[in-house]
């Protein structure tokens, strides 16, 4: 893939840093250990040349696959082969229950149909108000801390798509009910969230220590949930949209969703599980992809410059293209694991039930013969003109049935997002730590890095 500098702009080559990935294949108790800390680190540098990787895990064979046209082949030829393994659903349920993320066959589809209209490009129009007015807000909270030093951005970005969320979603702020929500997701990611070795080889049918334990915080989650809704509809009593009326915000849209071919709507219990899923899986995703973007343009002046320009425009096309290379450097969703439901074949060998097959966005993202200059941070690899991306190549969200429903809502809020913040701040580092990528179940920073802000004339 050829790169192309910006229009009017051609930015020096940027290569942030990594972990320096093994030379060979890590054994298997290094592997699972890597797997609890960081995710990357668990490929070595060959995964980023191999078309198809195959290993032996724990008694069961483990299939990587890097070729667009077997990812194709997974997600979407066969994608009816291929389900959600047991520790993705044990490590998710306790948090989304059987929302659209995780949900298989007939519920799926049931949820896919019925979710579909609030996902159009007209439905995410009504929401771009409450993007704009949080990021607004956002920007002017941080006049004060930029004007005294140091800021950590990334509690701020962090702040702000839980925001966006808690307005897209209940047309209300977060300002009483954030902190607990955060203190939720911070509690289940420190342990909890963490894949084990019990996750791995105890059947799911059979409850471990940390099931019971995810069980006792489902509990407490689905309490504090069900308060956010009662407190939302108390605060928006008088409105009746799926009786008639105009949507405000998702919880609406959500409510008045009806399966098209049947006509059923969402239960109580269904549509808390979605309100969770949207909330988690649209707002730390939100928050990781705009640090990194910040902390490129930290690294990139004259990119930064770019978008700092097109701010006050209202098309964005350089801006979106930034936010692509972040998601293609950084896809916080760093690995898609499936397991094969029958027989297959990829690339000539054999798959039988049971073994895992797995897609990840960050190898995809990386691979030495899907890119050029692949670990080059180049915007321009996302503008018009430039040479097309591989369809299988570029997952950030996914791809098939299963492809992420509300990709479009997630790039125009981070677009809009970003263009807010660049064009009000020049953003800076503070230090000169290296900030680096450590993957569990997003792709986070490995520390929360100090930057400088100063307000642009």
């Amino acid at each position: 893939m050829d790169m192309q500098a910006p229009p009017g702009h051609a930015a020096p080559r940027l290569v942030p840093p990594v972990p320096v990935p093994p030379e060979k294949e890590l054994p298997t108790r290094r592997f699972i250990a890597a797997m609890r800390v960081n995710g990357i680190a668990c490929w070595p540098a060959s995964a980023y040349e191999a078309p198809l990787r195959r290993r032996r895990l724990l008694g069961r064979t483990r299939f990587t696959v890097s070729d667009p046209d077997l990812v194709r082949h997974v997600l979407v030829d066969n994608a009816v082969n291929y389900a959600r393994t047991p520790i993705t659903i044990r490590m998710l349920r306790p948090m989304l229950g059987d929302g659209l993320l995780i949900s298989e066959g007939t519920a799926w589809r049931h949820q896919r149909r019925a979710l579909a209209p609030a996902f159009t490009p007209r439905a995410v129009e009504t929401l771009v108000p409450h993007i704009l007015s949080a990021s607004d807000e956002a920007v002017a909270a941080l006049e004060g801390p930029a004007a005294r030093g140091p800021v950590d951005l990334f509690a701020a970005l962090q702040r702000l798509a839980l925001e966006i969320a808690g307005r897209t979603m209940f047309s209300v702020g977060m300002a009483r009910h954030g902190d607990r929500l955060r203190g939720f997701l911070e509690a289940y990611a420190a342990r909890l969230g963490r894949p084990h070795l019990t996750d791995l080889v105890v059947p799911l049918r059979f409850a471990t220590p940390l099931d019971r334990a995810r069980a006792r915080f489902r509990r407490d989650w689905v309490g504090f949930l069900d308060e956010v809704i009662a407190d939302r509809d108390e605060g928006q009593s008088g409105r009746h949209v799926a009786g008639g009326g105009e949507a405000r915000d998702l919880l609406d849209l959500l409510r008045a969703a009806r399966d098209p071919e049947t006509g059923r709507g969402f239960s109580h219990e269904e549509l808390r599980d979605q309100v969770a899923t949207m909330i988690l899986a649209g707002h730390e995703t939100t928050a990781v992809t705009l640090l990194w973007a910040c902390t490129l343009l930290a690294l990139a002046p004259e990119t930064q410059a770019a978008v700092a320009a097109e701010s006050g425009s209202a098309d964005k096309p350089f801006t979106r293209a930034v936010i692509e290379e972040t998601m293609r450097l950084y896809p916080p969703a760093f690995v898609l694991a499936r397991r094969a439901l029958g027989p297959d074949e990829l690339a000539g060998e054999a798959v039988r039930p049971g073994d895992s097959v797995t897609i990840s966005p960050w190898l995809l993202h990386r691979h030495r013969k899907l890119w050029r200059d692949p670990d080059a941070f180049d915007p321009s690899r996302f503008l018009t003109g430039a040479p097309p991306v591989p369809r299988f190549a570029y997952l950030p969200f996914g791809a098939g049935p299963r492809v992420c429903i509300g990709a479009a809502f997630a790039l125009t809020e981070a677009t809009l997002a970003l263009s807010r913040i660049v064009g009000h701040f020049r953003i800076e580092r503070a230090d000169t730590r290296p900030v680096l990528p450590a993957a569990v179940v997003t792709t986070q920073p490995d520390h929360a890095p100090a930057f400088r802000l100063t307000r642009r004339v």
